[in-house]
């Protein structure tokens, strides 16, 4: 463990330099943040990519609810907020569906003041980074909105649902983790033995396999709130060393902060689930099926024949980036015949939403 303890001193001495912690909080307990032992992981056999059969069995015993709390990062830019409200009207529909163990629901507005959809979404105001610190990177305000959240809120749920405003809950979920094992999808453009020289600079060899590290990012991820406490400021320092290091910041891209994620969880010896069933996102996955989340982070763009276009704007088009000046309208166009079901229900619940959620584009 020398060479783990090596690593995070001087992490953490960078972090510090870098963050005044009298501005995080002031809190009588605060977030733990020593590098766990590796012989004290509750991890004995590799991560499933199925949910266990025991578990699925027992969706139905409401005595046994364990209930997660979800919450999301945004801005208060009109970009994330329309995003916010659209998913925060699905969470409710389906908050007490059959099957659900959805507890309570927070948005983590990182822009340090109020907004006005404070009495429509729970919201709790987290301080961005210093000015500058997130070079151009706004997500790395995620971790540490996250750091301020758990240390202040009060949170009664002991499971919590990290998801992103560009979710959409398409049924009631059930908390997925299981024996200690959070419960996660997996990205498959999240590689770690790819790039297992880069992240030893983060994950040293004496922490385990470059593979205790899941091909995961922060979200759609349910984890236990006290792992999650211990994960938290750990994510942080690492996407904030990860950002400042120009090998890691050019191998990661736009995706750092997820591989951040992933390397913090193995750190604490905090093992996933793989859970492929948690989102699809369209276009590429076709069929809703039997899946929770709908992630439109890709653009949907079709011929009026149904066929994709993707690279070239279609005919027919929906892209949340279309949209980040000013909210869609209500009563979108559909698709064209053609085009999977899952774009048409991606639309079709956008506009239901925005039906019924009021004063919707003032």
């Amino acid at each position: 463990m020398g060479c783990g303890h090596l690593f995070y001193s001087t992490l953490v001495t960078f972090s510090v330099a870098l963050i005044t912690y009298n501005i995080i909080i002031s809190a009588n307990a605060p977030l733990k943040q020593d590098f766990p032992n590796p012989s004290s992981s509750s991890i004995s056999v590799d991560p499933v990519i199925e949910m266990p059969l025991e578990r699925s069995r027992r969706h139905g015993a409401a005595a046994n609810k364990r209930l997660f709390h979800t919450a999301m990062t945004a801005s208060d830019s009109v970009y994330n907020t329309w995003q916010c409200r659209v998913m925060y009207y699905w969470f409710k529909k389906f908050q007490n569906g059959p099957n659900s163990e959805m507890g309570g629901f927070t948005r983590i507005l990182h822009s340090g003041k109020p907004d006005k959809y404070m009495d429509e979404i729970p919201t709790f105001i987290a301080q961005p980074l210093p000015a500058g610190m997130d070079q151009g990177y706004i997500v790395l305000n995620r971790p540490w909105a996250f750091v301020q959240w758990l240390e202040k809120a009060d949170i009664k749920e002991e499971y919590i649902l990290m998801a992103e405003p560009d979710h959409i809950i398409v049924k009631p979920i059930p908390n997925l983790s299981k024996d200690g094992l959070g419960a996660a999808f997996p990205f498959f453009y999240i590689e770690p033995k790819k790039y297992e020289s880069v992240l030893r600079k983060y994950f040293p060899k004496d922490m385990g396999p470059i593979t205790n590290i899941d091909p995961i990012g922060n979200s759609p991820v349910v984890v236990g709130r006290d792992s999650l406490k211990k994960i938290a400021p750990i994510w942080m320092n690492v996407s904030l060393a990860m950002k400042k290091d120009p090998e890691t910041d050019k191998a990661f891209g736009w995706v750092l902060e997820m591989y951040a994620y992933a390397v913090a969880s193995a750190l604490n010896g905090v093992g996933n689930i793989l859970y492929k069933d948690f989102m699809i996102q369209p276009p590429w996955d076709t069929e809703v099926s039997n899946k929770f989340i709908i992630h439109y982070t890709y653009g949907c763009d079709y011929d009026m024949k149904g066929h994709l276009t993707y690279g070239k704007i279609g005919e027919w088009r929906f892209d949340k980036r279309s949209y980040d000046s000013v909210p869609p309208p209500r009563n979108l166009s559909l698709p064209p015949p053609g085009v999977p079901e899952s774009v048409v229900t991606l639309v079709k619940m956008v506009n239901e939403a925005t039906a019924n959620i009021r004063n919707w584009g003032s």
